[in-house]
């Protein structure tokens, strides 16, 4: 952990008055937190387009580096990892946002740029029906996916019957927070929190003594949808929570599904007008979504990693694939975001492609969602 930068980095999202888009624009602009405080004087020189009053606001970083300070002494006293937009464990399908935190804050045990991640959102009214959609896919989907991160948000309702099904079946799950780690709300789920921190992690992008604010959880949702390759809705109202995480994930060019439900059901009217109104592909089982979602494979994969994969001699590659050997047989390893930057080929695509090669033995995924070419 850089923890100047990270220091620098906290003390910049005070600087901003918690505008995060502001931080997140002169971050990427001058390339680090150290660097917007190194021009706080001179910040329209580099960045002319800042307006007068942003300018002056970035003079004083005192009251800002001081609250900076007490965050450390709390990332280093609970073991919190602090992660910089860019850092490798960083969730890397979230940094390729264009409103993507430049810090968060997580604990856990979870690798967050695992080979799939999912999220499974809808209404904090859960009913039975919505329960036992959300049993049976997780319990399938583990038979046919047997590595995929459960995202969800830790609410009442559907978030924390994922949550609590990812757990019973041996998935990793990760809980997006909307406030500080210093919390846990609904307060009834700190057991599960407790649990999940051995079984996945809990992540949010707000500083200890960051109180659930209303406008909290809608920021929130971005997180959800962000890091993940697919959301799925379970159940909704017309006018549901889930829905904002759908309609962020559709922004983001990421699939999204829905659960039906009977007609004129109240928490089944969002879904149903999502799939209606083709924001959401219809799902009935973890089947339906493992096909849309072309991992069929991943279970065979599984037995052949446990197997042991013995590369061929002379494999059979594409054009594709020998472009990907090449780059990171001269360049070491990559990951998947690098990848699809130097190869030119689409996230989707590449995804697809470096399955195969595993397959194949060509490469192998390491931690932090790196890929690394076996010779």
């Amino acid at each position: 952990m850089n923890e100047q930068e990270v220091n620098y980095t906290i003390a910049l999202t005070r600087m901003t008055g918690f505008n995060f888009q502001t931080a997140l624009r002169l971050y990427r602009e001058l390339g680090s937190g150290q660097a917007v405080y190194e021009h706080r004087l001179d910040i329209k020189d580099v960045l002319p387009e800042c307006t007068n009053r942003l300018a002056e606001s970035l003079k004083d970083w005192s009251l800002p580096l001081a609250r900076a300070a007490q965050e450390m002494d709390f990332i280093t006293k609970h073991h919190v990892q602090p992660l910089l937009l860019g850092d490798e464990g960083y969730p890397q399908r979230l940094a390729e946002c264009p409103d993507a935190p430049i810090l968060m804050y997580y604990m856990g045990t979870a690798d967050l740029n695992q080979r799939r991640v999912i999220n499974i959102v809808g209404t904090r009214h859960c009913t039975t029906y919505g329960m036992d959609l959300i049993r049976h896919f997780v319990r399938d989907l583990r038979q046919m996916c047997p590595e995929v991160l459960i995202v969800s948000g830790l609410a009442y309702g559907v978030d924390i019957c994922a949550h609590q099904e990812a757990m019973n079946n041996g998935y990793e799950t990760v809980g997006v927070l909307a406030h500080g780690l210093d919390e846990i709300y609904p307060t009834s789920h700190r057991e599960a929190a407790k649990q999940m921190l051995k079984k996945g992690g809990l992540l949010t992008e707000y500083m200890s003594e960051t109180r659930s604010d209303k406008l909290n959880f809608v920021k929130r949702n971005r997180i959800v949808a962000g890091m993940c390759d697919a959301t799925i809705l379970v159940e909704s109202a017309a006018h549901g929570g889930g829905l904002i995480t759908t309609s962020i994930a559709m922004d983001y060019d990421r699939s999204v599904f829905a659960f039906p439900g009977p007609v004129g059901a109240p928490y089944s009217e969002g879904c149903n007008n999502l799939i209606r109104d083709n924001g959401a592909s219809l799902i009935t089982s973890a089947e339906d979504f493992v096909k849309a979602m072309g991992w069929q494979s991943d279970a065979k994969l599984r037995e052949a990693q446990a197997a042991g994969i013995e590369r061929s001699m002379f494999p059979d590659l594409s054009d594709d694939e020998q472009k990907i050997a090449k780059i990171l047989d001269e360049f070491g390893d990559f990951q998947l975001n690098q990848l699809s930057v130097k190869s030119d080929i689409p996230i989707g695509q590449l995804t697809a492609l470096l399955f195969q090669m595993e397959m194949k033995g060509v490469v192998r995924a390491m931690a932090g969602g790196s890929y690394h070419l076996l010779k």
